[in-house]
């Protein structure tokens, strides 16, 4: 009696030890996702509310639905052709990277960014976002603005998508000897009172906002 209690408990031992035991992997971050769609030699054209606005050339093109906010990718550098109604080329906008958050119509272009316009403007920093929404760029690190009039620099930059009227902070910069002579005839007043005034250049003051 002794011998078969001693074997079934050496049984139920064995088999204890030997159940199979699951085992479950970490779940994967959504931040790791890889893209839904990766294109390569991109060359485009994108339209907005039916008209079309942008040409896009890239070497690659990744979109991810998965990582919140979802987003299109461009780590190889993007170029884009900026149209008017009559599909006039108006401006050439390139990075060396960028994103697209399309819920939110936001661009962030990274790197060597540039802007140059049939004006003859030319912006460059090394971040600047697009919001589709409001239809505007704005910066928040250094920028330069070069224009065939003036050169101007500052930590911060808003502007429309045209940059005809732009908005520059903590400024400095050099101007032509005529913007500086028709400066001095201007009354004290207009000075102190120049974020609002139409005038194309009033003398810049520190920390203060000034409207080109």
């Amino acid at each position: 009696m002794t011998a078969l209690v001693l074997l079934s408990l050496q049984l139920s031992s064995v088999l204890s030890c030997s159940e199979a035991q699951e085992h479950i992997a970490s779940a994967v971050n959504p931040e790791d996702s890889v893209s839904m769609m990766t294109t390569y030699g991109v060359n485009t054209l994108i339209s907005d509310s039916g008209v079309i606005k942008y040409r896009i050339v890239t070497e690659r093109w990744d979109v991810n639905t998965v990582r919140q906010p979802s987003r299109w990718e461009f780590m190889k550098g993007i170029f884009f052709e900026q149209f008017d109604e009559q599909f006039h080329v108006q401006a050439y906008i390139q990075a060396d990277t960028a994103w697209y958050f399309d819920k939110m119509r936001l661009w962030k272009l990274r790197g060597r960014v540039s802007i140059r316009n049939v004006k003859g403007l030319i912006y460059t920093s090394e971040e600047l976002y697009w919001d589709g929404m409001k239809h505007e760029f704005y910066s928040t690190v250094f920028s330069r603005v070069v224009t065939p009039e003036r050169t101007m620099e500052g930590s911060y930059f808003r502007s429309d998508e045209k940059m005809e009227h732009y908005l520059v902070t903590n400024s400095k910069g050099s101007f032509m000897a005529s913007d500086m002579e028709a400066e001095e005839e201007e009354p004290a007043a207009t000075e102190q009172n120049d974020s609002l005034a139409e005038e194309p250049y009033v003398r810049p003051a520190p920390q203060k906002h000034r409207k080109y």
